[in-house]
């Protein structure tokens, strides 16, 4: 696993530089940056260059780090900046977390010592989240029935963490178990992460795949094509409502339609404890022109007005299971 681990994988953090692949131009191109500058990894995180909840956590950490090389005699400036990395996205909670992990491990240090701790608390950030990957990956086998066919929505694999990823780490393991026969991916609009990410990381992992349209997952439910729907998680509220890549809620509907089980893989910094249900995660809204435009190319009038949540929130009633690190939890959800 470890081998295959480096062989797919979105960041890698040198012990000076942080490097990421630039995944809005996957799947045409395979550009790798390497970077010691904090605002290129905001900018990053902010263009879905970076992306996925996990990877934008240890993304972030290391931002932190590199801010403070450039700041070490301004911590006031250094503070503010951490604010600026914190607030790059709003619904994922890890990148929150990871920067609320660096503030906490900084307290009360200067200088030299204090960059040695938040660059040691930002590789244990990116260490943990490689082995909690493997962990859901290992707990996750245990709903994947012999033979299973598999649904997932946007992309949840080794691009969007620091290991092997989350719903999609599940279905990976599941495959060299023998346990999965077939992945089906939905496109995922507004920038086709599904079709782009998603597709890539699933051919180069040799796994069967098919894509879809989000609109055709409905018909596919009816054939009684899919065994499962796996997905991943931005945030998870205390009540098992989670946000995820717009669709998703539609996706629980149809499964609880058809009698699909509907699990959710995250690790536990996707948590929310302030969040007691899906009314208290914010959604972000993005630029109308990834509705207007697919890719390069226009798919509609320039000016027409475009409703564009990047996320949606699934009720944890309609969760069969949600899938960490720790365990499997099941409904009803009281997490706190």
């Amino acid at each position: 696993m470890k081998a295959e681990l480096e062989k797919l994988r979105g960041l890698h953090w040198d012990g000076e530089y942080l490097h990421f692949i630039e995944q809005t131009l996957l799947p045409h191109q395979e550009k790798w940056i390497m970077t010691d500058d904090w605002q290129v990894v905001v900018d990053a995180i902010r263009r879905l260059a970076i992306r996925g909840a996990p990877a934008i956590g240890v993304a972030g950490a290391f931002a932190a780090v590199l801010a403070f090389k450039k700041n070490k005699d301004d911590l006031n400036a250094w503070n503010e900046i951490l604010e600026k990395i914190e607030h790059a996205r709003p619904t994922a909670v890890n990148l929150s977390w990871a920067v609320g992990k660096i503030k906490q491990s900084s307290a009360g240090q200067v200088g030299d010592n204090l960059l040695n701790t938040i660059t040691s608390q930002a590789e244990q950030i990116a260490i943990e989240d490689e082995d909690n990957c493997l962990k859901i990956a290992e707990n996750g086998l245990e709903v994947i029935p012999p033979g299973s066919r598999a649904l997932t929505h946007c992309n949840a694999g080794a691009l969007v963490s620091y290991g092997i990823g989350t719903a999609v780490g599940v279905l990976r393991q599941a495959f060299e178990k023998g346990l999965l026969k077939e992945v089906y991916a939905c496109e995922a609009r507004p920038l086709g992460q599904g079709a782009r990410l998603t597709m890539w990381e699933l051919h180069r992992l040799k796994i069967p795949c098919t894509l879809l349209c989000d609109s055709a997952a409905g018909r596919l439910m009816q054939e009684g094509k899919i065994d499962l729907v796996m997905v991943g998680a931005d945030r998870i509220a205390m009540n098992g409502d989670t946000a995820n890549k717009i669709g998703t809620f539609n996706l629980a509907v149809l499964a609880n339609r058809f009698s699909i089980p509907f699990y959710v893989a995250a690790p536990i910094t996707t948590f929310d404890l302030k969040a007691k249900s899906g009314e208290n995660i914010p959604i972000e809204y993005r630029h109308p022109e990834e509705v207007r435009k697919y890719g390069h190319y226009k798919t509609t009038e320039g000016q027409s007005r475009v409703y564009n949540p990047a996320f949606d929130i699934t009720p944890g009633e309609l969760i069969t299971g949600i899938i960490s690190e720790n365990n499997i939890a099941y409904p009803p959800y009281n997490f706190s």
